[in-house]
């Protein structure tokens, strides 16, 4: 059965539009809805989807002919009396003219237009993969708390037997400290408990506000534990450089930057062509036979210094910006994603000693400690000691298989974020740790 749901959680289903293929991994029937609700009714995807459309609305309009002009006019000699009809030079006039860019101006304007539409696609692409990526963040922290829950627990149990333990000494003229000690740990318990039964109704409220729901409908996660996550051999797959510039929808956008920027000044470069008005026209004369009027008529580029000239420089430097960027993101992700499969091949590993030797010999002495205190061999020193690090290398592992976790989110997302290093804080027993800005009390004060 652990085996079914080793890869449940964190598993990135490949979306429709994503750009390259990545390892699919199942998700249980919780998180599955929760992204789709999320993908269907977060604000923020609908919010890229509409500029994404309001830019494809603008292609047609670059590619189309300026309105024409229709015209209509009356030229009369004097101002005494109508002369239409009688004076050769008064006249009703009906003109009609338009303009007609210079060849290929209108297609590389409607080319510039595509490119920004494409652009704002990649931006809906990443949207939808950040909308993933934070339901999954929030849906392994809620894991996460509620198997701390699980494990606060554990230790009122061990306590409990700790205090017995120092009642009976006492009974037997042990010092009362002992037990007052024990007391005192059961009551940080109790206080630990409110801090985290806190943390989970914010993590469910997390969720929901990710998928516009009332913040406090419950979330069953029932049957889906973080240790049921531990083995993590298989998903160093994940962590591949080369496809994380296929999929990258910023490296995407960068490199349609390119080539917008390209069309733009090759459109620049035709600025110094006029564009060309055709006009024409009937003057109505009365009984005198009608005149007509056709002319051409385009701007000369008598500025062509500072204006034309600097368009073309101006596309020029954007091209080079583009370009530059398009080599900046490359490097960014090679670099975010060596950084995280190096951390995550040291998690593993860092897990794997957790349950091949760390877990075992600390329950092992724990317990030890113990019943050397029960018959006066140990101090209740060593007790509260033993206890605090038994907990402690619990509460370890299951942040270093989450932190494991983490990463593999951040690589399916192809986050460009730089991912922390969670070594120091995973393995460290009764280190105090932080996180999403609130200090957490050393395992030994659960």
């Amino acid at each position: 059965m652990r085996n079914a749901v080793v890869l449940c959680l964190l598993a990135l289903s490949r979306p429709a539009w994503a750009q390259a293929a990545s390892p699919a991994l199942p998700t249980d029937a919780t998180l599955t809805k929760l992204i789709a609700d999320s993908l269907a009714a977060r604000p923020e995807v609908a919010q890229a989807k509409a500029v994404a459309h309001a830019n494809q609305e603008r292609v047609s309009q670059a590619g189309a002919l300026p309105d024409p002009m229709l015209q209509v006019g009356i030229q009369n000699d004097g101002f005494r009396s109508i002369e239409i009809g009688r004076m050769g030079t008064s006249f009703v006039s009906f003109m009609a003219s338009q303009t007609f860019p210079w060849p290929g101006k209108l297609g590389l304007r409607e080319d510039v237009a595509k490119l920004a539409a494409s652009q704002n696609l990649k931006a809906v692409a990443r949207v939808q993969l950040s909308t993933e990526a934070d339901v999954r963040r929030a849906y392994l922290d809620l894991i996460l708390v509620r198997d701390r829950l699980v494990l606060l627990d554990q230790l009122e149990v061990i306590w409990r037997r700790s205090r017995g333990v120092a009642q009976s000494r006492y009974a037997t003229g042990g010092p009362q400290s002992d037990v007052l000690r024990a007391q005192l740990e059961l009551n940080r318990i109790a206080q630990r408990r409110f801090a985290l039964q806190a943390r989970e109704q914010s993590r469910v409220q997390a969720l929901n506000r990710l998928r516009v729901r009332p913040l406090a409908d419950p979330i069953d996660t029932s049957g889906t534990h973080v240790q049921d996550l531990a083995t993590l051999l298989p998903l160093e797959r994940f962590f591949s450089s080369q496809r994380a510039i296929a999929r990258s929808p910023e490296l995407a956008a960068a490199r349609l930057a390119t080539t917008r920027a390209a069309s733009a000044l090759s459109l620049a470069g035709k600025s110094y062509y006029p564009d060309l008005t055709v006009s024409a026209g009937i003057m109505y004369r009365g009984q005198l036979p009608p005149m007509w009027l056709a002319t051409v008529a385009g701007p000369l580029p008598l500025f062509a210094g500072s204006k034309q000239n600097r368009a073309v420089a101006e596309s020029e430097a954007w091209l080079g910006a583009a370009k530059n960027e398009v080599s900046a993101i490359e490097q960014q992700l090679l670099l975010r994603s060596a950084e995280r499969r190096v951390a995550f091949s040291s998690l593993r590993q860092s897990v794997d000693l957790y349950q091949q030797a760390l877990l075992v010999q600390s329950a092992a002495i724990s317990e030890s400690t113990l019943t050397q205190y029960a018959v006066g061999k140990l101090s209740f020193a060593s007790v509260l000691e033993a206890n605090a690090s038994y907990i402690a290398d619990q509460e370890a592992y299951l942040e270093s298989i989450a932190a494991a976790q983490r990463l593999l989110i951040a690589e399916v997302e192809v986050s460009l974020a730089a991912s922390p290093m969670p070594l120091e804080a995973a393995s460290s027993s009764g280190m105090t740790t932080a996180r999403d800005g609130q200090s957490e009390a050393s395992p030994s004060s659960m």
